[in-house]
């Protein structure tokens, strides 16, 4: 092993200067980070009986809102960045950062949930599209192509994996399926900030190869993928919602995820929620 990770560094050094990300060694701090979102993937699991017909996304945000602060925990959406509500709510066309709001979900909707939760100064992050009802073949194939590649990158990366692999896991398949990667949004480094590096770039970008996973990094990765093309709207008058440029669904999940030695350790798994290989 520890050949192998000698020989994947020198590769990776190779490619150009390696950035220096954060990283968590100390059980201490890698259990504070798997604290956090363990309470952010049982806030999923509390959400999901509400994620249903008839439901507004307010009363959703409401209910997580209470949760949270019920919990002793904070909810790390609200007023970042000028953010109004506790967690972000994209319907359909929706790509990311939609605000919760009074339409009822209806029958053949998605809806994608993001939750972040600050518990004990560590930060935890993950989401999850739902089908409301009875959903048209675009909807679940849309959500499906999302859910698989998300377990596709989670599956590419090892120890010492630079960036750019997740990226280039995720372009081949949406290539495949013939659906769009959204490119203008990505995953993101996390720990003790909400954002940080490394960013985690959907889509292949040459730069992020100097990017490595080395055990200790934490991230998420978080494809967004479109039935038809990846281009989005810029956001909207409330400054956070994006939208499909051609009005087409959106699906998006998200997990976080711990590098270790061992390899990646997806933090933010539920009790409840689809694990990997479901089929929606």
């Amino acid at each position: 092993m520890a050949v192998f990770d000698t020989m994947r560094r020198l590769m990776n050094f190779a490619f150009g200067r390696r950035k220096s990300l954060p990283a968590y060694q100390t059980e201490e701090e890698r259990d504070g980070l798997r604290a956090a979102c363990r309470f952010n993937a049982q806030l999923l699991d509390f959400l999901r009986d509400h994620v249903k017909e008839g439901v507004t996304t307010n009363e959703l945000d409401a209910l997580a809102h209470h949760y949270t602060v019920e919990h002793g925990h904070i909810p790390a959406c609200l007023g970042y960045r000028g953010y109004p509500k506790s967690i972000c709510t994209s319907v359909n066309e929706c790509v990311c950062h939609g605000i919760p709001n009074d339409r009822e979900l209806q029958s053949g909707d998605i809806v994608n949930v993001d939750c972040t939760t600050i518990v004990d100064g560590w930060y935890g992050d993950s989401s999850e599209t739902f089908l409301i009802g009875e959903t048209s073949d675009d909807a679940k194939r849309i959500t499906q192509a999302s859910f698989d590649a998300l377990w596709l990158a989670i599956r590419a990366i090892e120890p010492y994996s630079s960036v750019l692999e997740i990226g280039l896991a995720i372009a081949r398949f949406a290539r495949d399926q013939n659906i769009g990667v959204v490119e203008n949004f990505q995953g993101h480094g996390i720990g003790r900030m909400f954002h940080q590096e490394p960013g985690i770039p959907h889509f292949p970008v040459k730069k992020s190869r100097r990017d490595i996973l080395e055990p200790g990094v934490c991230f998420t990765i978080e494809p967004m993928l479109n039935i038809g093309s990846g281009a989005t709207t810029s956001p909207l008058d409330d400054g956070w919602t994006v939208l499909t440029a051609d009005g087409t669904l959106s699906a998006q999940f998200e997990h976080q995820i711990l590098m270790t030695e061992l390899g990646p350790e997806v933090l933010t798994l539920t009790q409840n929620g689809p694990q990997e290989g479901h089929k929606f």
